[in-house]
């Protein structure tokens, strides 16, 4: 029985063949667990002696992997001619590859600092992750205000003094601390607040913060500065209208709307039938934020602006549900491709 298992070995080794059918038959023959050589001889180990059970199963796994051996060996080279004989078709159609562009949320960033710098703003960076005192303290938020509690802001490490900043004012408070005035300056970037996510809020979102500071300054420059930035982005016809409000940083404050672009004012669901919609915060800086940086309130005013770009893109397009901006969705995306 031994010699005849190595005679099998033999004709293993010997085997040859091109063809794909040919090498599962090889294959099929001794491995296969119904009707396969190998299968057979492992029947026959019950009734092989004691003394030769040792030897017996050596043999047997010889044959087993010799076939695996030969089968994959013959596979490689099969598959690898078969790669050679594929001739390049040059009448076929060419992969269909999507070209990348620019998010709508760069693009409208991007054309509002525009707006804003040719009147003299300079746009400059601050950090997402800060501490307590630029984020809250230093702009007039006092140590009870809701916004401190966990709910509206993310902590890092469970670090009561270290956050990822709720609005981009901290960097109103990190460039006042190490310029002096007159300076104008707008400061756009990502803010985090523990929000629930719907098609309105996220817990993500851009914002663009926008400062001046000098001798003199008035709310009548905050609003004629506006103004010219919601015609210059909205269009020539665009109306404005500011209606008081409460920031604890600015004093006093408004919240400013436009005539809805998408009915020109007529009323429509988006401006909820109102003509009017909301695009930011502003309000002349609170004294107490200037005296917290080192600049003499008595000697200067200034006045302060945040608007959320996402907030702007949607009114601008059309865009109904804020998630689209985060999800990546190519059948989105790839309606700003011309922009």
């Amino acid at each position: 029985m031994i010699e005849k298992i190595k005679a099998h070995i033999e004709d293993v080794k010997a085997f040859s063949t091109s063809k794909l059918e040919e090498l599962e038959a090889f294959k099929n023959k001794f491995l296969s667990k119904k009707s396969g050589i190998l299968n057979d001889f492992f029947k026959e180990f019950k009734n092989v002696p004691v003394e030769g059970k040792k030897e017996f199963g050596q043999v047997i796994n010889n044959l087993k992997n010799s076939v695996e051996e030969k089968f994959a060996e013959l596979k490689e080279k099969i598959e690898a001619q078969n790669e050679k004989k594929v001739e390049l078709d040059l009448s076929l159609p060419g992969e269909n590859i999507n070209l990348g562009s620019q998010h709508p949320i760069t693009v409208v960033r991007r054309e509002m600092l525009d707006i804003f710098e040719k009147i003299g703003f300079v746009t400059i960076d601050s950090p997402e992750i800060d501490d307590d005192f630029h984020n809250f303290t230093a702009l007039n938020f006092p140590p009870e205000h809701p916004a401190r509690d966990m709910q509206d802001t993310f902590f890092v490490e469970k670090n009561p003094d270290v956050v990822l900043r709720t609005h981009t004012s901290n960097g109103q408070i990190r460039f006042m601390e190490n310029h002096k005035p007159p300076f104008k300056v707008v400061i756009p970037g990502r803010t985090y607040r523990n929000e629930d996510i719907s098609a309105r809020s996220h817990f993500m979102f851009h914002q663009i913060e926008g400062l001046y500071v000098d001798e003199n300054v008035s709310f009548i420059d905050l609003k004629q500065t506006l103004l010219y930035f919601a015609k210059e982005f909205f269009g020539p016809k665009t109306k404005v209208r500011f209606r008081p409000s409460y920031f604890p940083f600015t004093e006093p404050s408004a919240e400013m709307d436009v005539t809805c672009s998408i009915c020109g004012g007529e009323g429509c669901n988006v401006c909820k039938y109102t003509g009017w919609l909301e695009i930011l915060g502003s309000g002349m800086v609170d004294p107490n934020v200037l005296e917290n940086v080192g600049i003499d309130s008595k000697k200067y005013s200034g006045y302060a602006f945040g608007m959320g770009i996402e907030r702007i893109v949607m009114l601008k397009y059309g865009v109904k549900d804020i998630r689209y901006f985060f999800e990546n969705d190519m059948r989105f995306l790839s309606q700003f491709e011309n922009l």
